[in-house]
């Protein structure tokens, strides 16, 4: 399906979209990074940002259901040069763009996301719209443009948790990673060194905490 990103600037970049048939408006961002696409898309402090991945080629090792970084995905809308065609990975649970369907957020690939970063880059982020539906380039930019913004919008609320939960309660995920060999290697997923119980009671206070903390 075609797709678009329409910045509040009057640039318009077209591509295919993947992921969710959908419109959002957000501030526009780019990450540098080359891996982790997963951990970035489930970072809360990228609520109201639609992400620009430098790295080409983004989705070769699919998504899985251990590497979140909080309860479902926080990005608006998730831009790539290039989506890869093949999911390759042994822990992968799903694809890149189905996990994005799945929880209604649009992609776009097969835009020049360099000239993009590099806009970003001197100008600073910039409000945009990311449409996977039928608009058209002037709408997209009206609305790019129309759009209130991040600042004085509390997205604290919109990332929490909804309710007070206990982490890793079976010990899944806290653990001291270790490469897993013999009869256990089967299974290695799901194998690793249990931690010491703690000394005392811990409470963290979720105001978009990512993950990996807790770990």
């Amino acid at each position: 399906m075609k797709a678009l990103l329409a910045l509040e600037d009057g640039t318009v970049y077209h591509g295919q979209g993947f992921g969710a048939i959908a419109t959002a408006c957000a501030e526009v961002c780019f990450n540098t990074s080359m891996t982790g696409y997963q951990e970035i898309l489930t970072d809360p402090s990228y609520k109201g940002q639609i992400v620009t991945m430098t790295y080409p080629l983004i989705g070769n090792y699919g998504v899985n259901s251990q590497d979140v970084e909080s309860w479902r995905p926080h990005v608006a809308g998730f831009v790539v040069r290039e989506l890869s065609p093949v999911v390759s990975n042994w822990r992968a649970d799903l694809g890149l763009a189905e996990y994005l369907e799945q929880n209604g957020i649009p992609g776009l690939e097969g835009v020049d996301t360099r000239s993009l970063t590099k806009k970003l880059r001197v100008r600073g982020a910039l409000k945009g719209l990311i449409s996977t539906e039928n608009i058209s380039e002037g709408e997209a930019v009206a609305r790019a443009r129309a759009w209130e913004g991040l600042v004085g919008v509390d997205y604290v609320k919109e990332v929490t948790h909804p309710k007070p939960f206990l982490w890793d309660e079976k010990d899944e995920q806290s653990g001291s990673f270790r490469l897993v060999t013999g009869a256990f290697a089967s299974d290695a997923r799901n194998v690793r060194d249990r931690l010491p119980p703690a000394d005392i009671p811990i409470v963290a206070y979720d105001f978009g905490m990512k993950y990996n903390i807790l770990r």
